[in-house]
């Protein structure tokens, strides 16, 4: 029998800085974590999975100790940010920069390996938080607290159960919380290229109806890391050319931007299914869910995982204001949690499905309407600075 105040099910990368925070908050956690297995040797290869990290998300993880423990080398930060519609004629644009926004940088480019290591460390030296490996089995929730029994017998029990653990969440299944899923017949394709010319810390992003949505995002020295949200049927074909040849393809539609593309050795190709996961409730008796497992948005943004940053920021200043006589699983903590979040995660999901939508149409009087729209916001120095303050996390 494990006891605490919170058990976190889940140990991704919104899993163990939620366990982090708590733990750093005065609260005994438990980390509940799949089985542990072999891990693959570090070595220096980059990693192809890749997060930008906005402002609020950073200063969690400095306030954390995680970010100082981070390996800075590898880290990237955005200074300007290039977003292009498709079409031959008047194809819309749209900038941002540090400068216009009056910030040192808009956001950083971290990868998943490097932020799971500093967390990682930052764990072995968290010592009222226990790292417990198993499978959940079934959730019990009563009036004083959860109960997690595991495939092996043993029990957690909490005063509150955090679901980390992913857009298939376990835990939100066993509290019968229903979802609205919506896939976007597309794949995001990630991996890494050298390129030709500095980056000089741009963003840049294409729209297209037909390809879908290619992001290439700065990564240290001449690099460059590929997100392609592209059909299925056009994935399927990306999938089976060589990383040689996909960087040919990301060079032309790129439109050289960064001069001629060429894969990082060793080379290395992932994909995985875009959809749209929007749970009805962020919370049930004793349960709170935060990350994936709280909300999936499209990645044009980028920031999915800065949702999931803000969600733990938002819980544990729920729980930090509780009052004394009450627990981590009070009903009225959980709700103050679901109000806090409520808008911030509505807004995102209705600009990315939106964007989405938009720019999935492949139809002639879209295609100009929408390049009007990015031309016409570009204009706009005030809409541009709300835009910006959004995506950093703080207004302007």
């Amino acid at each position: 029998m494990h006891q605490g105040d919170v058990c976190v099910v889940g140990d991704g990368i919104i899993g163990k800085t939620a366990a982090l925070a708590f733990a750093q908050a005065g609260l005994q956690v438990t980390l509940l974590a799949p089985a542990a297995g072999a891990k693959p040797a570090p070595g220096d290869a980059w990693d192809v999975r890749v997060y930008a990290i906005n402002h609020v998300a950073q200063a969690l993880l400095s306030s954390l100790k995680v970010w100082d423990a981070l390996d800075l080398s590898r880290v990237a930060a955005v200074d300007a940010m290039e977003v292009k519609g498709d079409g031959a004629q008047a194809p819309g644009a749209l900038t941002f920069d540090a400068y216009g926004a009056r910030v040192g940088t808009l956001a950083w480019i971290a990868e998943d390996r490097n932020l799971n290591a500093a967390l990682d460390a930052a764990l072995r030296f968290a010592t009222n938080v226990r790292i417990v490996h198993g499978r959940a089995d079934e959730l019990q929730a009563h009036a004083t607290g959860a109960e997690i029994r595991l495939d092996n017998g043993e029990h957690v029990c909490a005063a509150l159960a955090v679901g980390a653990d992913g857009g298939q969440s376990w835990l939100r299944a066993q509290c019968d919380i229903g979802i609205d899923y919506r896939p976007y017949g597309q794949r995001a394709i990630v991996t890494n290229f050298a390129c030709e010319q500095s980056h000089r810390g741009t963003a840049c992003q294409w729209f297209s109806a037909a390809e879908g949505i290619i992001a290439l995002l700065p990564l240290p020295g001449q690099r460059v890391s590929l997100v392609w949200s592209a059909p299925d049927a056009l994935a399927e074909i990306l999938l089976r050319e060589t990383a040689a040849q996909l960087a040919a393809r990301v060079t032309v539609v790129s439109e050289h931007r960064f001069g001629a593309l060429a894969p990082l050795q060793p080379e290395s190709v992932r994909s995985f299914p875009l959809a749209l996961i929007r749970p009805h409730a962020l919370t049930a008796p004793r349960v709170a869910l935060i990350g994936d497992a709280a909300h999936v948005v499209h990645p044009l943004a980028g920031h999915g995982m800065n949702l999931g940053f803000a969600d733990v920021a938002a819980l544990v200043r729920a729980i930090g204001e509780r009052g004394p006589h009450r627990d981590c699983g009070d009903a009225r903590v959980l709700s103050r949690y679901a109000r806090a979040r409520k808008e911030d995660i509505l807004l995102m999901q209705l600009a990315t499905d939106g964007l989405a939508r938009l720019f999935g149409a492949d139809l002639e009087p879209v295609r100009v309407i929408r390049n009007l729209g990015l031309n016409l916001v570009d204009r706009l120095p005030g809409l541009k600075r709300r835009l910006i303050g959004h995506a950093l996390g703080k207004p302007l």
